[in-house]
C-alpha cells in the first residue's frame, strides 16, 4: 500500500490546473445510460472511482472507448446485462446512480446495494421511493434491488425529498427524463454538480428546469440522443489547493475552474487573511507570507459552506492566529482525522459536532493514517506546514478524489514523494 512522505516548511507558490469534477462525472456517466446513441463525456479526472465505473459498464456489457484525450465515448445500445454486480457496487457507492437511467431507458435494473448501507438508511431508501412514486415496481433481495417499470414505461410524478440527496436528486432525475408527463422534484439538492448533470441531460434533448434550486422540474421526452459534453471543474479540488496555499502562507494560481461556485470557500479564506483575485476560470490566492487567522465555519448544504471542505479548515485553523469553532452539521463521524492530528501536535478539542481549534505556531511532523477522503487532504494541509517529516498511510482514500496529487504539489514547490508500502 503506497505512502506519502511530506517534509513540511515550504510556501507553496505557482500555477496548477484543476481537474474534472468526480462527484459531476459519476452521475453524468451514469446519465449516458439514457441515450439512443454514443455519447462523449470529456474532462474526466483519472480517478479510481471513475475506473471503477467504466468497468462496471464493460460488465454490462458496453465498450467504452477512449480517445487520446481521454476523453471517453460509451455507446449504451451495446449493453448485454442490466446487473451492476456487489462485487463494483461495494467498491463505490455512487454505483446506484445507474439504477435511475437504466428502469427509464430498458424497463429494469438489478443493482446491488451499497456497501454496508442496510436498507432502512435513507439514502438509498429516497431513491426506491422516488422511483416507485413514478410508477417502478421494486424489490430489495438477496442484497439486490431489483426495479421494473411499469407497462408503458415510468410516468412522472411530484416527489418531495424528506432528506436533502444529491444522489437521490440526480437518480430521479435521470428517471424523469425519459418518463411520461411532468416530474417536480421538491427540496432537490441544488449542488452545482445536480446543475451540471442537467446540462448534460439537457445536451442530449433533455427537458429540466430549475436544477440549481429546490424545485425541479423535468418533462420526459421519448428519447435523448448523441451528444459530446465537458465535465465541470472540481470546486473541492480547487478549495483545497487554495487552502493549502495560505496555510503555508503561500500563493497559488489555480487555472481551469470556476470561482462562482465556491463563494463560501472563497470568503472564509478572505476572513483568513488572503488577498483573492479571480477571472472566469482561474483563482488567485495570495497570503503575502502572513499566517492565517482562525476562523468559524459552519457546514451546510449548498450554497452554505461544504462539508468537503470541513477537514481541510481544521488543518488551516491549527496552525492559524486565534480559536476557531467548526460545526458539522452534515454527517456524523467526519472529525477522524482530528485524532491524527493530535499526533502532530494539534489543539483541537471536540464536542459532539463541533470541533474547537486553538492555532498554534508549529505542528511537528509524525506518522498518521489516512481515514477517509477529505481528512486525508486535511493531513496534507497538516503535512505541508508541520517541520520534519510526516508518513502519511493507506492515501488510497487520497487517490479516490485527488488526480496527481503530489505531481499538482511538485508543480508548487512541496517537498512530497510516494513510497510504495
Amino acid at each position: 500500500m503506497d505512502k506519502l512522505i511530506i517534509t513540511g516548511g515550504v510556501r507553496l507558490d505557482g500555477e496548477i490546473r484543476i481537474s474534472g469534477a468526480k462527484n459531476s462525472a459519476l452521475p453524468i456517466l451514469a446519465a449516458t445510460l439514457l441515450a439512443d446513441g454514443p455519447v462523449t463525456v470529456a474532462n474526466l479526472p483519472h480517478l479510481h472511482d471513475i475506473t471503477t465505473m467504466i468497468e462496471l459498464f464493460g460488465r454490462m456489457g458496453i465498450e467504452p472507448v477512449i480517445d487520446e484525450k481521454l476523453a471517453v465515448e460509451i455507446d449504451p445500445r451495446t449493453i448485454k446485462t442490466l446487473v451492476a454486480p456487489y462485487e463494483l457496487v461495494k467498491t463505490m457507492r455512487a454505483s446506484i446512480l445507474v439504477l435511475g437511467p437504466m428502469v427509464a431507458r430498458f424497463g429494469e435494473a438489478e443493482v446491488a446495494l451499497p456497501g454496508g448501507c442496510a436498507i432502512g438508511s435513507r439514502p438509498v431508501d429516497l431513491h426506491i421511493r422516488g422511483l416507485e412514486a413514478m410508477g417502478a415496481m421494486i424489490e430489495v433481495e438477496g442484497g439486490y434491488i431489483k426495479a421494473k417499470a411499469p407497462e408503458g414505461g415510468l410516468r412522472g410524478a411530484h416527489f418531495f425529498f424528506d432528506t436533502v440527496s444529491v444522489t437521490g436528486t440526480e437518480n430521479i432525475m435521470m428517471a424523469a427524463a425519459l418518463a411520461k408527463g411532468r416530474s417536480v422534484l421538491q427540496n432537490a439538492a441544488r449542488e452545482p454538480e445536480v446543475v451540471d448533470l442537467a446540462n448534460f441531460i439537457n445536451a442530449m434533448g433533455g427537458k429540466v428546469q430549475g436544477a440549481g434550486t429546490d424545485t425541479i422540474t423535468i418533462d420526459g421526452v421519448e428519447r435523448l440522443h448523441s451528444a459530446t459534453y465537458k465535465v465541470m471543474p472540481d470546486r473541492i479540488e480547487t478549495g483545497t489547493y487554495l487552502v493549502a496555499a495560505a496555510a503555508t502562507g503561500g500563493r497559488v494560481k489555480v487555472k481551469d475552474t470556476d470561482p462562482t461556485i465556491l463563494e463560501a470557500v472563497l470568503e472564509k479564506l478572505k476572513e483568513a487573511g488572503a488577498e483573492i483575485t479571480t477571472g472566469e476560470d482561474w483563482i488567485e490566492l495570495n497570503m503575502h507570507g502572513k499566517r492565517p487567522k482562525a476562523v468559524n465555519i459552519r457546514t451546510a448544504p449548498y450554497p452554505a459552506f461544504p462539508t468537503d471542505m470541513q477537514a481541510q479548515f481544521i488543518s488551516l485553523n491549527a496552525i492559524a492566529e486565534g480559536t476557531g469553532a467548526v460545526i458539522e452539521t452534515i454527517f456524523e463521524n467526519r472529525f477522524m482525522h482530528v485524532y491524527e492530528m493530535h499526533r502532530m501536535g494539534a489543539h483541537i478539542q471536540v464536542e459532539g459536532n463541533t470541533a474547537i481549534v486553538t492555532g498554534t505556531l508549529k505542528l511537528k511532523g509524525a506518522p498518521v493514517m489516512a481515514t477517509d477522503l477529505r481528512a486525508s487532504a486535511s493531513l496534507v494541509i497538516s503535512a505541508l506546514v508541520a517541520e520534519g517529516d510526516t508518513l502519511i498511510d493507506r492515501i488510497y482514500h487520497i487517490d479516490r478524489g485527488y488526480e496527481c496529487i503530489e505531481e499538482k504539489l511538485q508543480m508548487l514547490g512541496a517537498r512530497i514523494r510516494r513510497v510504495p508500502g
